[in-house]
């Protein structure tokens, strides 16, 4: 199966303008797609529900929403009515196969002083693929430092390492509960397998990226440890410090070319991921599309 991780930027391309429909152009082959800095009702990008307008765009894949940034944008019409609504920033995940369950995780967060810093989060969701169920995440963690990006992933790991034992959003077996709740008969997965997707901001050599794969031995390099989680990029036969998914910008920030949209995997899959790539032709972002492909059923 192929899966892509892309931070749309809102649908902000090279060009200075809004598409959608670039963006959606750019990942529809993929069976799963993890997306990041899409938003629903915000100015910028013309009051649009991103979400659903991409999900109109993809009819035939399932999709899940989490906005770890979530802020009132009510306001009443020419009658005087309230219109709710709320405005909302964060990650999207989409599949093929249907999505048994999710659950959004938010992020520590520094309070900064002098520079902007939103609340980021991982979207979970446990999708029915074909050579059985996976643990799917789409995260983001923060642009800021990597100070506050080692304390994200430092709680990250609390999560991913607890959720098989913690079971499913729901466990326990009691007849009246699940006819009450409209319940199936089984418990919802939560596998052991899981796959990062996301925008990490954590090129390789960094402190959170070394928390994440583990660090690199003098004699040895990386070890695929089983507590730690391997870089699909590396296992697909790439050099760890090769390619580039944020191209150097032409603004403040200043920073170089760098690999910071990865697709991390569990150690039992790392044998599965067969080929990796970056889409370098895509313009609809700051970022780049990063793929790869996984044996995992047809």
């Amino acid at each position: 199966m192929r899966l892509v991780t892309y931070n749309i930027q809102y649908s902000l391309g090279r060009d200075g303008h809004y598409d959608l429909a670039r963006i959606v152009e750019a990942v529809k082959d993929a069976d799963i797609i993890a997306l990041q800095e899409v938003e629903r009702y915000c100015q910028r990008s013309g009051d649009q529900d991103q979400p659903a307008e991409i999900a109109a765009l993809l009819p035939e894949h399932y999709w899940i929403y989490g906005p770890p940034v979530d802020l009132d944008a009510s306001y009443r019409d020419g009658e005087g009515r309230l219109i709710n609504r709320r405005r909302q920033f964060g990650n999207m995940l989409l599949s093929r196969w249907p999505i048994c369950s999710s659950r959004l995780y938010l992020l520590p967060k520094h309070g900064t002083t002098n520079k902007f810093n939103p609340q980021y989060g991982a979207l979970e969701g446990v999708v029915n693929c074909p050579g059985g169920p996976l643990r799917i995440y789409s995260l983001h963690l923060g642009y800021l430092s990597d100070e506050e990006r080692q304390e994200q992933v430092a709680v990250l790991w609390q999560w991913l390492r607890h959720a098989p034992d913690g079971g499913g959003v729901w466990s326990g077996f009691e007849e009246k509960k699940r006819e009450h709740w409209g319940l199936g008969d089984g418990e919802p997965p939560m596998p052991r397998e899981m796959i990062l997707l996301g925008d990490f901001n954590a090129p390789p050599g960094s402190g959170a990226y070394e928390a994440l794969v583990g660090p690199k031995e003098p004699y040895y390099g990386r070890l695929n440890a089983r507590h730690r989680l391997v870089d699909s990029w590396v296992a697909a036969g790439h050099d760890e410090a090769h390619g580039v998914t944020c191209p150097a910008q032409p603004d403040a920030r200043g920073h170089p070319d760098l690999r910071v949209d990865l697709g991390l995997v569990s150690w039992e899959l790392a044998g599965r991921v067969k080929r990796a790539w970056i889409d370098e032709k895509a313009d609809g972002s700051d970022h780049q599309p990063y793929w790869f492909e996984l044996d995992w059923g047809s």
